[in-house]
């Protein structure tokens, strides 16, 4: 026992460890009391005998078990008063002398024997619970850099690790701290290749619910191993409390355990020389847990937490089973994915000295041609090399491929173990790796933002060149602005959503912001200028500290149109309506519709309603969460935040609910009787519609709007008419655009005040929809606008210069390469979708000619050199 470390237990500010418990239970560690416990001890017992009892200790399933318990034990004795210093002494001699048969039965005194008790039951569970949670929190970091190697054994596609954060808020945080642990160990390889295989894409799911379990376990675990001793009345946290949390933790075993179990198979059939791949197999049937052992092993678990308390312990048991059987599982992912890799030295060809690089052999193609060498990822390397030189030496001695793999498994089956004296070498190696990437880790986007690629940006460009036409079709001119405001221009003008306004640092004396819309800007510009007529559009992003969620950026892009000044009744309100569905349209996004209300309605039906008048504002805030949350939902919020009575808030129900064809509700409204004609704000409104309506009739674009009474709009500048727009395709993408009537907004920057009215586009929830839509119909999209492609078969690049040149300077859209690799010409002018190519060796150099390949129809024309770009427009415009 000499020479292993010490645990301390009881020392004055000292605390126990998970980590602590399994090293004593395994006998990898001494445990010793702190001298000062024993002090406090004796000071507070008598030290007479008399009256001693035998009493017999909970006997545990495991050796390694019952140990953690008595450490657990001791640790609670140690926080106790009237306890005798001989009996901590007697359960640490018991836990440093390795055997547990010495605490089956132990002398002790009445109070003593009522302490044990009490704390027996809950030192046992705990001991246990102290096991997972060490194992768990070791098997999730080691699990991840073997499923990493499995990667690179299978070549699997691990392209989904990339947009696993996709800055929308619907991944999980360890989802994402997985894909970028795991992409810091695979950075540089080149082995990863374009194989999709579930067993691999569902990595960072699998291996984050673990994760979540583990720090959800030890959070548990560090409260109660440090809590002390609690023999009153309510005791420690009682073991059914803890059965939620082991049960999913056991979930999120046996999920890991299934597809390591799947990635050890698939490793297994990477192996390239026939005779280790079929001997590793043997092996692996034998001696690694099958998936019906596996299933077996949870489905106990399950039984056990339905069954009643008295069986906790079991249950606690039957979770560490599963741990271990899951640990055999991805050690022997770790065996079959290493031979994959390494196997070459089992059928004596030896390693080259380039693997301690991160080389691995690659099968050479052809018989006689040179091995290609493989590159492995910066982490996965020292993985790989820290397994190398733990078998350096292992069966050397060994007289064929077999007796050397034997020896292998043999080792590793070892080295993966973590009761191994040398485990602690392994996990802290691995912790070493992805930590110390920590400052060259890749780079990651804020949340709520998005990268956008060149395929993503050919579908943004025709979406913006589509709504810009819409636009200027209507005669508005562009306009933009800073994208900062003062702070003071942009408060107060979003009611509740103000919160949401990005605060800048203070610098030179002024507070600014990051703008929230288009609108504010607009309406300082025009009180800021002195302008009393303008119809402009701008297409510009904004930024809100909002959450992310599907559709929902924290910066994405707005195109707004507006009409300022004064004009015909209704007449801007019905063309900014127009100019949405106009823009919907013909985006071709799918089905949508348009919801319609008034303001001024609005505010009449929370007047006959009883609302107060100072509430009309935090009321329509309520109302606008009504296409997110059901009406009960906002009306507790109405009653018990904002202090409406129920009988107000159920009269609110009853007109929100209205909704239907425009003209045909209307006219219900209006009719005789009807409570809004007693309103003149109501008044107002409806009249506002009615001419709103029958123009949306005549221009036959009415069949998109719904008059909806629940459509408030939160923010507090609206007037008038308000409207939405909705899509109604499979995606739940929530409002895709809106606008309204602000009378008022320009005023509050000038003296004047100036009506207005508008619409905005979200347009990144549209570039959603369309994307979608592509990836749904399998449409390709083309990235550049490249018509012909200068293949210069060579690396003369004086040539390529010329040739390129004379095509630029007649306006025709090219690129160049030289190359002497006829292949990189083709797979260039494939993966770009070039349709043509101007092909030139030194045979059409001499001839003084080019070739003219039309790519899609596969003929090819030989031209004179000095008709290029003649013949080449006559093609493109045919």
């Amino acid at each position: 026992m000499a020479g292993l470390p010490v645990i301390r237990i009881g020392g004055k500010g000292s605390s126990l460890s998970s980590s602590a418990v399994y090293a004593v239970s395994n006998a990898l560690a001494h445990v010793t009391i702190d001298s000062s416990a024993l002090d406090r001890l004796a000071s507070s017992s008598s030290s007479a005998a008399a009256n001693l009892k035998p009493h017999r200790l909970l006997s545990l399933p495991s050796v390694e078990e019952s140990r953690a318990s008595h450490v657990v034990l001791l640790a609670k004795l140690l926080s106790l008063f009237g306890i005798r210093t001989v009996l901590p002494l007697r359960i640490a001699d018991a836990l440093n002398s390795n055997s547990s048969q010495d605490l089956e039965t132990l002398d002790l005194t009445d109070e003593e024997a009522f302490a044990l008790d009490k704390l027996r039951d809950s030192s046992a569970l705990y001991g246990v619970i102290s096991l997972l949670d060490h194992q768990s929190a070791a098997l999730s970091t080691v699990s991840e850099a073997v499923a990493a190697l499995s990667c690179e054994a299978l070549k699997a596609d691990v392209a989904g690790f990339n947009s696993v954060d996709a800055g929308d808020g619907l991944a999980s945080k360890e989802v994402i701290g997985v894909a970028s642990d795991l992409k810091v160990l695979l950075n540089g390889s080149k082995l990863v290749g374009k194989v999709e295989i579930e067993a691999v894409s569902e990595i960072p799911k699998i291996h984050a619910s673990l994760r979540e379990q583990v720090k959800s376990v030890h959070a548990k675990t560090r409260e109660e191993l440090n809590s002390g001793a609690k023999i009153g009345k309510g005791g420690s946290r009682s073991a059914s409390s803890e059965t939620t949390a082991f049960l999913a933790l056991a979930s999120a075993l046996f999920r890991l355990g299934v597809f390591s179990f799947r990635r050890a198979k698939l490793d297994l059939e990477a192996v390239g020389s026939e005779s280790v791949r079929l001997r590793l197999v043997e092996l692996f049937e034998k001696q690694c847990p099958s998936g019906e052992s596996l299933k077996s092993g949870y489905k106990l678990v399950q039984e056990l937490a339905l069954e009643d308390e008295e069986n906790y312990l079991k249950f606690a048991h039957a979770v560490n089973v599963l741990m271990e059987l899951v640990w055999k599982i991805v050690t022997w992912e770790a065996i079959a994915m290493f031979v994959a890799l390494e196997g070459a030295e089992l059928t004596g060809k030896g390693q080259q000295s380039g693997e301690a690089n991160g080389e691995v052999n690659v099968k050479a193609g052809k018989k006689g041609e040179k091995k290609k060498k493989a590159v492995l990822g910066k982490g996965t390397t020292v993985m790989v090399q820290l397994i190398k030189d733990k078998l350096q030496g292992v069966g050397g001695n060994a007289a064929d491929s077999s007796e050397m793999l034997e020896n292998w498994v043999k080792e590793l089956l070892s080295f993966f173990n973590p009761k191994s004296s040398e485990f602690d070498g392994l996990l802290n190696k691995v912790k070493e790796i992805v930590e110390s990437n920590e400052t060259r880790r890749l780079p990651k986007l804020p949340k709520g933002t998005r990268d956008f690629a060149k395929e993503q940006m050919t579908i943004r460009k025709k979406a913006f060149s589509i709504i810009e036409n819409v636009f200027e079709r209507h005669g508005a001119t562009a306009l933009d602005t800073p994208v900062f405001e003062l702070r003071d221009t942009l408060m107060g003008k979003y009611g509740e959503d103000s919160k949401l306004i990005y605060d800048l640092a203070d610098q030179g004396g002024e507070l600014s912001s990051l703008r929230y819309d288009l609108t504010v800007p607009f309406a300082r510009y025009v009180a800021m200028n002195g302008i009393t007529s303008f119809k402009r559009y701008q297409i510009a992003k904004v930024y809100r500290r909002d959450n992310p969620s599907k559709g929902r950026y924290r910066e994405f892009y707005q195109c707004d149109f507006d009409i300022a000044g004064q004009s015909e009744k209704m007449g801007p309100d019905f063309e900014a309506v127009y100019v949405l569905t106009e823009l919907l349209d013909e985006l071709n996004i799918g089905d949508y519709e348009v919801k319609l209300n008034h303001r001024k309605l609005l505010d009449g039906m929370l007047e006959i309603c009883g609302v107060p008048p100072e509430k009309f504002r935090t009321i329509c805030s309520s109302i606008d969460k009504l296409d997110k949350q059901s009406f009960e939902q906002i009306k507790k919020e109405m009653v018990e935040e904002k202090g409406l009575s129920c009988d107000t808030a159920d009269k609110i129900g009853a007109f929100v609910k209205e909704r239907g064809h425009p003209l045909e509700l209307l006219s219900k409204l209006k009719q005789e009787g009807s409570k809004f004609l007693e309103n003149s704000s109501s008044i107002d409104a409806l009249n506002d519609l009615e001419i709103l309506f029958k123009c949306l009739e005549k221009s036959q674009c009415i069949g998109k709007v719904v008059f909806d009474l629940s459509l408030a709009r939160g923010l507090d500048y609206y007037t008038g008419v308000i409207y939405e727009a909705v899509f109604k395709g499979g995606a739940q993408m929530g409002s895709i655009a809106a606008g309204g009537r602000y009378d008022n907004l320009i005023g509050m920057f000038g003296t004047k005040q100036v009506p207005a009215v508008g619409v905005s586009l979200g347009i990144e929830r549209v570039f959603a929809i369309m994307e979608q839509i592509h990836k749904d119909q399998n449409q390709t999209t083309r990235a550049t606008k490249t018509q012909v492609l200068v293949s210069i078969l060579g690396d003369d690049i004086e040539l390529a210069a010329e040739l390129s040149g004379e095509l630029w300077r007649g306006k025709i859209q090219a690129e160049f390469l030289a190359n002497k690799r006829v292949t990189k010409h083709f797979d260039r002018a494939k993966d770009s979708k070039i349709p043509w190519m101007i092909i030139v060796g030194e045979k059409e150099q001499n001839e003084g000619v080019v070739r003219l390949k039309n790519i899609a129809a596969g003929e090819e024309v030989v031209i004179q050199r000095s008709d290029i770009v003649e013949e080449l427009k006559k093609r493109l415009n045919a």
